[in-house]
């Protein structure tokens, strides 16, 4: 199934993006290029799964898969210029503004975030709610992002001057340094700038579906538990949890037990959900 889930995601954001060498090529080049440096597709294939869950068709949410993965990239294309995260690398890989600049990177995260909502206006049905479900992702990673650059030390936007190399909260591949987040902002950090789009991918996917109100709220509940959960592991692995370990590990158990739990009752096949969300706590990086 994961193989199947795949192949539509990535024919979609083929079909989607900017073809190469469309004027201007540099921007369509560095989209590309931002898109397909790699990642594990994770919200995607949440969206895809989600629409099965309710008991559609991973077709009918091929759209705001794509729409959703955009946005993701576009968090991590702004995420990593001088004047936030300062990261040159990501996967591997020069980051966008360092093989591109930093103003292609500006443009081209722009960019990708416009096209994330004109990609999830093609949804077969409840288009309202899924573009809703996208803003409200958008906006909450943003505030996510500015909690964590006005408390980890960062330059709180007044100046402009890059903030300090270290650790993205919440995303996929990131390098960065080892300052935990304070206690007091955990929640809100977390639950907005790696949780929200979680949520969205769930959310879109279950409307994508046709899924109602009550499937689509189970969704979102095994979502919010599983961008949390997500994160706690990300803390195990690189080491910089607000937490003691032990009460680190305990958390990743009892968020991943309750994003388990809320797929009890839905009228598709959540087998891929559930093996998604214990695999993602018990990945190794």
């Amino acid at each position: 199934m994961k193989e199947e889930f795949l192949a539509i995601i990535e024919k979609t954001l083929d079909e989607v993006l900017p073809k190469e060498g469309e004027r201007p090529a540099e921007l369509s080049e560095a989209m590309r290029y931002a898109v397909g440096a790699g990642g594990k597709r994770i919200r995607p294939l949440i969206c895809l799964a989600s629409a099965v869950a309710v008991g559609g068709r991973a077709e009918d949410a091929r759209y705001p898969a794509a729409a959703i993965e955009l946005l993701h990239n576009y968090t991590l294309v702004h995420d990593d210029l001088p004047a936030m995260d300062n990261d040159t690398e990501r996967r591997g890989k020069p980051s966008v503004w360092a093989k591109f600049g930093e103003a292609n990177a500006i443009l081209a995260g722009d960019a990708l975030q416009a096209l994330a909502f004109k990609v999830a206006a093609n949804a077969p049905r409840n288009v309202a709610e899924i573009v809703a479900a996208l803003g409200a992702a958008g906006v909450g990673v943003v505030q996510g992002q500015v909690e964590d650059l006005k408390r980890e030390g960062g330059t709180d936007g007044a100046s402009g001057g890059p903030a300090p190399v270290r650790r993205e909260s919440g995303t996929d591949g990131a390098s960065g340094g080892p300052a935990p987040l304070p206690v007091e902002v955990v929640d809100f950090v977390y639950a907005h700038k790696t949780a929200d789009l979680f949520v969205a991918a769930a959310t879109m996917g279950g409307y994508a579906g046709g899924g109602d109100a009550s499937s689509v709220g189970k969704l979102r509940t095994f979502a919010l538990n599983l961008g949390l959960a997500f994160q706690y592991e990300d803390d195990l692995l690189d080491g910089d949890s607000p937490f003691p370990r032990e009460k680190t590990e305990s958390l990743v158990h009892e968020t991943t037990a309750a994003a388990i739990a809320a797929l009890a009752g839905l009228p598709g096949d959540t087998s891929f959900l559930k093996a998604l969300a214990q695999k993602l706590v018990d990945r190794k990086v």
